[in-house]
């Protein structure tokens, strides 16, 4: 591979000359530079990122560490990321596993926008401290070079038991999230605080991990006791689907003896039949807002914490019942 030594032998000229003409510094003349970028272009040359990236200290890159690339909710998120990035002249990569979260401390990347619970908020401290800029979408954390965009988890959780309730729903079931996920954590918290607010609720959890099989499992346990119409939050749209799909193979239908609201709002909900009542809010919105937000960090503009909103959308998967 061509290195810069090499174009400045053939170009009979000094190192740094060729340095200046390929970093388009007035400092060349336009002559000169043009020979030097032909003599480039002839050798093949590829400019070594890592050495400029060292130099400059900074890489134009973003890392996003996600918890896994599973399911349909993270494309929307991502997009959301990606438009804010490039529109600003960065790009992204996403991470996701331990190897990866070298590349802060090794400065492969200029920042880091962390949804990933396997991340420990000692580490992300440790790091900032170290003056690297992060975004975090999935924890609270006190750091000037940290900054938090949250989902409002507490208001979508106690809107979804408010909608059953209303209802008339008085058998309620909640299927979790996994250990260790802010989001779970803190919409199971909310759940039970509405349901504390009424002495005649029948409450019951059951065990998930925010994909599909755990909605099916729950969906299993559910039609094995049953006795009379349920109502169940799915504490994500990924475990009501997989409730949809194991409901399908048996004689219980949704929205008459099985009562469904999820959180999330995926595309994918708004295909189902009946239509998913679930918990929305812009993923795209949450991820362009996480993108900005760590862009004013990078550039030590002020940065405030942030939370997204959100909203109830009804749906035929949750009807009245006569209390």
């Amino acid at each position: 591979m061509a290195s810069i030594k090499d174009i400045a032998k053939k170009a009979g000229v000094s190192i740094s000359t060729v340095s200046y003409a390929l970093n388009g510094s007035p400092k060349v003349t336009e002559e000169t530079a043009a020979k030097i970028l032909a003599i480039a272009k002839e050798l093949k040359y590829v400019p070594n990122a890592a050495a400029r990236s060292l130099k400059k200290r900074e890489t134009k890159i973003i890392g996003v560490f996600l918890t896994n690339y599973g399911g349909a909710f993270y494309g929307q998120l991502l997009q959301g990321i990606q438009d804010t990035l490039n529109s600003k002249g960065y790009e992204m990569i996403v991470c996701s596993g331990k190897e990866s979260h070298r590349f802060i401390p090794e400065r492969m990347i200029d920042g880091a926008i962390v949804l990933d619970y396997f991340f420990s908020s000692e580490e992300l401290i440790r790091h900032a401290d170290a003056g690297h800029k992060i975004v975090v979408m999935d924890r609270e954390l006190a750091h000037p070079n940290i900054n938090q965009v949250l989902l409002h988890n507490t208001s979508g959780a106690t809107l979804a038991i408010d909608h059953l309730i209303e209802k008339g729903h008085r058998k309620i079931y909640a299927v979790t999230g996994p250990e260790g996920s802010y989001d779970a954590t803190q919409r199971i918290e909310a759940v039970r605080q509405s349901i504390g607010r009424y002495s005649d609720i029948e409450y019951q959890e059951l065990p998930g991990d925010f994909n599909k099989p755990a909605g099916e499992k729950a969906a299993e346990h559910i039609v094995k006791e049953f006795t009379e119409p349920a109502a169940v939050f799915c504490l994500n749209d990924e475990m009501a689907i997989g409730m949809y799909n194991y409901l399908a193979k048996t004689k219980y239908e949704v929205g008459k003896d099985i009562h469904i609201i999820g959180f999330d709002n995926i595309e994918l909900t708004q295909y189902t039949q009946p239509r998913l009542a679930t918990i929305d809010y812009s993923e795209r919105k949450w991820g362009a807002v996480s993108a900005e937000h760590l862009l004013k960090l990078i550039a030590n503009e002020p940065a405030e914490n942030e939370r997204i909103y959100v909203t109830l959308i009804p749906g035929g998967s949750v009807q009245e019942v006569k209390v």
